[in-house]
């Protein structure tokens, strides 16, 4: 009889490491994240102009976390949900300048539930890194399906892309695709979904689109009706981008239906941060009279102050809906309490019954509980959220301290949340007490995220996992912000430099090529000379008249370094904007 429970034992354990029916038991987990859409860029808030009437209809099935915050800009909110940390604590507070990539010893809730039997995907938008060990496959997603950078059309982004029959990577090679970038994203996520749908692992499907942020393209079918019912210039494409993931929402939907995939499925609808061209003349949180008879649209902010990148709630206040039909979670609902990007992780992890390693240090907190309606008495919890678009943080700038009751905004304001919405009444003065309360727990805060400061979050080189290696300026390091982050930055030549962060993994020879645009579509240097240094170690060679790159080579150490450019004489150069490293 001991044979026979020890061989059962062994059987069971190995069916879960293998993803057997014990896994397949598990929610699947789909999570849709949009870009710039704020929480009154949604009918369901209030928003009597824009057409969703699929998330609308999301919105009447879920669970609805009326109070959830992110960071007010896309990379630091993106980290802190897959890691369930602090934005800082991952490496990561800039959209830009090589503070937009995730150090790569964080640990991601893709890897939680690749390892815990999971078939793990990502399609539309990572900005977490593009080079490894950065990457999303290099972080927890077997199948990948993303453009570069924050947006089709920056620099990291194939080049000439423009939202429609773009090329994008699969799994790190280019490959051509037909339609608008948002279809193609849920297109590749219901392939992703349907091919997982019969096996015999769960599957987390991560949907992050670029829509709707800028540059504002999408057909005018969707633009022009708003147009012509007053919405201004880009507001009008701003809403049309979001009735087209509306459509795609309704899709997916439907497929989750008739696949019979809606009832064991974790469906979530989020934003990365406030508002971007939603909110017109309604920003200050402010009622706006429009002038009688122009038959403007002043836009919608759901009473709140600010956009995005604004410490106020309009720049981190943002949607989050999370549906599961077999999840046990009670009737659909608004619940109020203060949660955030960090929870995300932890809860997702609840919900799948995947343990979190204690030594990972979680910030957020599992709202299973809240979710499941468990009566349960939950504590009125400290949050804070930040953005620091700048190379190295500074104390005090573009923060928000909360609880239930309080905002304290850039160390200068306190706000009623609760009497006052719409943060127009500072109580600083009549509230001493909580000013100091909230000042400390910022203290605290600030001092307990600011290990990683000092560090560099830095491009592998050398490695098997990705030779050669493709630098974009995007990723340089500088102090003076001038990064040339979109493709009309080059196109306009912007003249600007900076330096990337590297990690030789491994010594040896190494082919440096640099380039002012990328190999598929070149463009004359037109300089005499161009020059690399890599630690200590100078180099350079001429450029031939009329020639697109010039190669150096050169012989490196392992180990970590920095790696600037320069075409041309003179330190104020500009640099290359393209730059492959091959390991020979």
């Amino acid at each position: 009889m001991s044979n026979l429970r020890s061989f059962l034992a062994c059987f069971i354990i190995c069916l879960v490491f293998a993803g057997g029916s014990m896994a397949a038991d598990k929610p699947n987990i789909i999570i849709v994240i949009t870009d710039d859409q704020g929480y009154g860029d949604v009918g369901a808030h209030g928003n009597t102009m824009i057409k969703t009437p699929n998330l609308d209809r999301l919105h009447g099935q879920s669970v609805r976390l009326t109070d959830y915050h992110v960071d007010p800009a896309c990379s630091p909110t993106r980290s802190a949900l897959m890691t369930g940390r602090y934005s800082s604590r991952t490496g990561v507070w800039h959209t830009i300048m090589g503070r937009s990539m995730m150090a790569s010893d964080e640990v991601t809730v893709a890897e939680l539930l690749r390892d815990a039997g999971y078939r793990t995907a990502a399609f539309g938008k990572w900005h977490l890194g593009d080079n490894y060990p950065c990457r999303p496959q290099d972080q927890g997603f077997e199948h990948t399906v993303i453009h570069g950078g924050g947006g089709v059309g920056q620099t990291p982004d194939y080049w000439g892309n423009d939202y429609f029959d773009d090329t994008y990577w699969v799994n790190g090679t280019p490959t051509k695709f037909e339609g608008y970038c948002t279809d193609v994203w849920f297109r590749e996520a219901l392939k992703f979904i349907e091919q997982s749908k019969g096996g015999d692992k769960p599957f987390f499907a991560y949907i992050s689109t670029n829509a709707p942020h800028g540059p504002f393209l999408v057909d005018e079918k969707y633009s022009k009706p708003y147009e012509d019912k007053g919405v201004p210039g880009n507001m009008a494409k701003f809403y049309g981008m979001i009735e087209n993931i509306d459509e795609n929402m309704g899709l997916l939907m439907k497929k989750l239906d008739e696949w019979k995939l809606a009832d064991n499925t974790v469906l979530i609808f989020t934003t990365d941060n406030g508002t971007a061209a939603g909110a017109g003349a309604l920003a200050s949180g402010k009622e706006v009279n429009v002038k009688p008879g122009t038959g403007g649209w002043p836009g919608f902010n759901a009473g709140m102050r600010a956009t995005k990148g604004s410490p106020f709630d309009g720049g981190h206040r943002v949607p989050m809906f999370i549906r599961w039909p077999g999840g046990k979670l009670g009737n659909a609902r608004d619940i109020d309490t203060l949660t955030a990007h960090i929870d995300v992780l932890p809860t997702l992890c609840d919900l799948a019954g995947v343990k979190v390693p204690g030594e990972l240090k979680i910030d957020g907190t599992s709202l299973a509980p809240l979710l499941k309606n468990l009566n349960i008495k939950w504590p009125d919890r400290t949050l804070l959220v930040h953005s620091q678009r700048i190379e190295n943080p500074k104390k005090g700038k573009t923060f928000a301290v909360m609880t239930e009751r309080w905002r304290w905004v850039d160390g200068k304001g306190l706000y009623d949340i609760t009497a006052d919405p719409g943060q127009q009444n500072d109580l600083s003065d009549k509230h001493p007490d909580v000013v100091k309360q909230l000042s400390a727990a910022y203290d605290k805060w600030f001092d307990s995220i600011s290990t990683r400061f000092d560090e560099y979050v830095r491009i592998g080189i050398g490695s098997e996992k990705e030779n050669p290696v493709h630098l974009t300026c995007h990723d340089w390091h500088t102090n003076n912000g001038g990064v040339p982050w979109h493709q009309g930055h080059i196109e306009r030549d912007q003249k600007a430099n900076g330096y990337w962060a590297i990690d030789v993994t491994k010594a040896g020879k190494y082919a440096i090529t640099l380039r002012r645009r990328p190999a598929h579509d070149p463009k004359p240097i037109g300089e005499e000379i161009a020059r690399v240094q890599i630690g200590k170690l100078n180099a350079e060679a001429p450029i031939a008249k009329g020639a697109t790159s010039v190669t150096i080579e050169v012989e490196l150490d392992a180990g970590p370094a920095t790696l600037q450019t320069w075409f041309g004489e003179g330190n104020k150069a500009t640099g290359a904007y393209f730059v492959e490293i091959e390991k020979k």
